[in-house]
């Protein structure tokens, strides 16, 4: 059902269809069957029984021994309203395949997708002959809102959540639960040297239009030397590379076959608030926001992307997440200080994704050493079709866990482990030959 979960994305987060087919549809059963997957190796890492002998000189003890993974108990999901399927099937099916029963706690502006989800779960638990309600729905709505009452019910041990870090926060402080969170975050990217500017710029204007901005992994700070970025054919400088930023943002928007499919929509009308907002922070504007038809649907709510110059000294007006399709372009003393400061906004703010440009090794070796202390991904001189928002399913972790943009990553062990414990059983045993 695909197609079906495909459409009911588009209508409820406005991802345009092709990234609304792919991220709930397939991308989505991906990290599912890596979280079963994960959960399936750490339920075998122990033998189930084992015989234990040990001499003790004149006589031996032995005994049987026995291991069982005990689950935590009742499994709460909370889905976030732009990606309402990726987000929650990972924790979803962790919890289930580590013996949790689980409860979905959908956004209440994006139900319909993982309501379809679950709807093929509950039959196929059917089909095996297995209770439908291990996994099931709580809908709410945005006048009665239920999370809380759930998050703080005495059979819920364990809480997955994708959303704001107020809220995030909120959750990691209940006693007794263990809270699996993404939150915001402040992504940078840092430009220092490249090959092909033109390559450069056009996947940079890409990863910040795709859906508007409104993935947790696109870049919004765009850290540039004042002395401009290096290239064979000589320095680009920092004017000449924000003019690139917005003709390139212009190009990819005012293509018919592409601007509107690429930008989707807005989900939540507070990001057109936040646009607004920005606009008032006193930066050279490079490039204004403007609404864009989409000939799919004339009603669409829509705003292309917001470029503006700001100052290392403005870091007051950098160092928060600004969710939606606003780009910083923030002029730096050198490279040195664009690294200082990526570092700072993913270890104050966190930081879920890193994009990073140049042409040195030793400067590539700097980056990644300073960015991993931080514990943020760096993706390096990306251009073509791969793009700084990207994670592929067994192969990238999303999220770390190592900074304040969430506590979890998909999957590591420690994303399975915690919804389960080992209890071990033993007794005396006859002796064996």
């Amino acid at each position: 059902r695909f197609f079906e979960v495909a459409y009911a994305t588009m209508h409820t987060t406005g991802q345009g269809y092709m990234m609304a087919f792919q991220a709930s549809g397939p991308h989505a059963a991906d990290r599912a069957l890596e979280a079963i997957a994960s959960g399936y190796e750490e339920l075998g890492r122990f033998p189930a029984t084992q015989y234990w002998d040990k001499p003790m000189g004149k006589f031996n003890i032995q005994l049987d021994k026995e291991w069982r993974a005990v689950p935590k108990g009742v499994s709460l999901v909370i889905g976030c309203s732009t990606f309402p399927t990726w987000n929650t099937v990972p924790g979803m099916y962790a919890s289930l395949i580590t013996g949790n029963p689980v409860i979905v706690k959908p956004h209440p502006g994006a139900v319909l997708p993982i309501a379809l989800v679950i709807a093929e779960l509950q039959a196929v638990l059917e089909e095996q002959g297995l209770p439908v309600d291990i996994c099931q729905l709580a809908v709410d709505s945005f006048d009665n809102m239920i999370t809380k009452e759930l998050a703080e019910h005495s059979a819920v041990k364990l809480i997955d959540y994708t959303g704001n870090s107020a809220f995030g926060d909120y959750l990691e402080g209940i006693a007794g639960k263990a809270v699996f969170t993404e939150k915001t975050g402040v992504n940078s990217v840092i430009l220092d040297s490249v090959d092909n500017i033109d390559k450069v710029v056009q996947n940079i204007t890409f990863s910040v239009a795709l859906y508007s901005g409104q993935m947790c992994t696109a870049p919004q700070n765009f850290f540039v030397p004042e002395s401009g970025i290096k290239t064979p054919d000589g320095v680009v400088s920092f004017d000449e590379f924000a003019q690139k930023f917005a003709d390139f943002t212009n190009g990819l928007v005012e293509n018919p076959k592409a601007g509107p499919y690429v930008l989707g929509t807005i989900q939540n009308k507070k990001t057109l608030g936040r646009i607004d907002a920005a606009k008032e922070m006193g930066g050279k504007v490079w490039l204004e926001s403007r609404t864009l038809e989409n000939p799919m649907f004339k009603n669409a709510r829509t705003a292309t992307p917001m470029v503006m110059e700001l100052s290392s000294a403005e870091k007051d007006k950098f160092a928060e997440e600004l969710f939606g399709p606003i780009a910083l372009l923030i002029k730096t003393k050198d490279t040195q200080e664009s690294v200082a400061l990526a570092k700072e906004m993913a270890q104050q703010h966190g930081a879920i994704s890193c994009g990073a440009y140049t042409t040195d090794a030793e400067t590539r070796e700097m980056i990644a050493d300073e960015m991993s202390l931080a514990a943020t991904p760096v993706s390096f001189n990306l251009t073509g079709g791969i793009y700084v928002n990207q994670n592929a399913s067994f192969s990238d972790f999303h999220v770390t866990g190592g900074n304040p943009a969430g506590n979890a990553s998909f999957t590591n062990p420690e994303y399975v482990v915690k919804r389960f414990t080992w209890v071990g059983i033993r007794m005396p045993a006859e002796a064996k030959a």
